[in-house]
């Protein structure tokens, strides 16, 4: 089976280790990833701020860079939410049959890492050990756009040594949302309280997600208001083993 690794631009920009995580995850089971050079954003905040036809070329290269593939993965609820809902609406707006068969072909084989773990290897136990105090955040794109359930939560289940917590309110949003918090700076910084009060609840020592993005969003807030909380790729936990070495993610946003 040929694996693609889809690195989307916040996890090669800021959040490497995520990707880096994912590969030894996967490369634990067995697997070996290639990683297409040719890719580029998925162009998901152009979408969220209108410019919807601008994006097109980007979808061609998406095909183009991964289409040969049997399966491509990548450790980002939101972009590859964006891949498989938006990425055939936007092939319909360019009027090209073409490229629209090819995205209809190519969307069934992308997959955000924790629903290819449990769905398509049909694993929920990666031999990781992480012996800390951990909560979850399931985002938006990830419950509401993917729909992934609960395959993160499963996963980190099976950790050797954590100590899983649920977090209060959890399917709310942390007010993110691309460019929503550039926007609607107030709204979302409302939201962001909410959500960093709630974590602060489960005397968690790390909250995981499976998005950088919200991670990046809440981390901040954790890091200025100095609670000692660190954030967590779902990648990170499930890539740690005994002996092995995690510092946290701190990130100011």
């Amino acid at each position: 089976m040929r694996i693609g690794l889809f690195i989307p631009c916040f996890v090669d920009t800021l959040f490497p280790h995520a990707g880096m995580a994912t590969v030894r995850v996967l490369e634990r089971l067995g697997h070996q990833l290639d990683y297409p050079e040719g890719q580029t954003c998925c162009g998901q905040m152009h979408v969220n701020s209108g410019y919807q036809r601008e994006v097109v070329p980007l979808v061609r290269n998406f095909v183009r860079t991964f289409g040969s593939y049997d399966q491509v993965v990548a450790p980002s609820a939101s972009c590859v939410g964006e891949v498989r809902e938006v990425y055939p609406r936007l092939a319909r707006l360019a009027r090209d049959p073409a490229l629209a068969a090819d995205v209809e072909a190519l969307v069934p084989r992308v997959h955000e890492l924790t629903s290819f773990l449990v769905d398509t290897l049909g694993v929920d136990d990666v031999g990781a050990y992480f012996p800390h105090r951990v909560t979850f955040h399931p985002t938006c794109h990830s419950q509401r756009v993917l729909h992934i359930g609960d395959r993160p939560q499963r996963l980190l289940a099976r950790v050797r040594g954590i100590e899983l917590v649920p977090l209060p309110d959890a399917t709310e949003c942390c007010g993110f949302g691309g460019t929503f918090a550039v926007k609607n700076a107030d709204t979302s910084s409302a939201m962001l309280a909410s959500k960093v009060a709630r974590v602060l609840q489960t005397g968690a020592e790390v909250l995981a997600a499976a998005d950088n993005s919200c991670l990046m969003h809440i981390g901040g807030a954790l890091h200025r208001q100095r609670t000692g909380v660190r954030t967590a790729h779902v990648a990170e936990i499930l890539a740690a083993t005994e002996g092995s070495s995690w510092g946290g993610t701190e990130r100011a946003a």
